[in-house]
């Protein structure tokens, strides 16, 4: 019983983290059972996992399968980058570089969608795009912080400069945070 309830715990985290990195393309989860045998889902935008009495429900469009939880051994996903991180790991206060010298300046991310800085104008919008932040300041600089290895990173694209394009400068991007929102 208590074991069911930790495979129901973990298929529910791995789900959630599935369905709120939502992006424009559908994914792919693979639920590998506890006899080792596989089964792979196209999980559009829309698609729901739900539980209920045991059981982990996913649903596409008209399709609805029906697996019992105790029979998960674990779920992979076809590309983890796909995923990305979330607005929750963005969150909070950052300190980023400003590509000069040592300099820093603040960032406050809010989960409403707003930005705060302490240097240069002071508010702007963001949101994730693709497991980044994305900041667009009132001034017209965007910033997009990235996890790059173990560590995030600051790219900085002036006015008029698309994403598509060489940042301005790059700098450390590290948040404030004592653990994960």
């Amino acid at each position: 019983m208590a074991q069911s309830r930790i495979v129901s715990i973990a298929v529910f985290i791995f789900a959630a983290a599935l369905m709120c990195s939502a992006q424009e393309s559908a994914r792919t989860l693979t639920v590998v059972y506890r006899d080792g045998h596989q089964k792979s889902f196209t999980i559009p935008n829309g698609s729901r996992i739900d539980f209920n009495a045991g059981n982990m429900m996913v649903s596409s469009g008209k399709n609805v399968e029906t697996i019992r939880v105790s029979d998960v051994a674990r779920i992979d996903f076809a590309n983890a980058r796909s995923i990305g991180l979330g607005m929750n790991h963005f969150v909070g206060k950052w300190e980023f570089g400003t590509g000069v010298g040592n300099q820093t300046f603040f960032v406050t991310l809010d989960r409403d969608g707003h930005a705060h800085k302490t240097l240069g104008s002071s508010n702007g919008k963001w949101s994730v795009v693709d497991g980044e932040a994305r900041i667009k300041w009132d001034d017209g600089w965007t910033d997009v912080i990235r996890k790059v290895g173990d560590k995030h990173q600051k790219f900085a694209y002036e006015p008029g400069r698309s994403l598509s394009e060489d940042p301005s400068n790059v700098a450390i991007a590290k948040t404030l945070n004592s653990e994960p929102i």
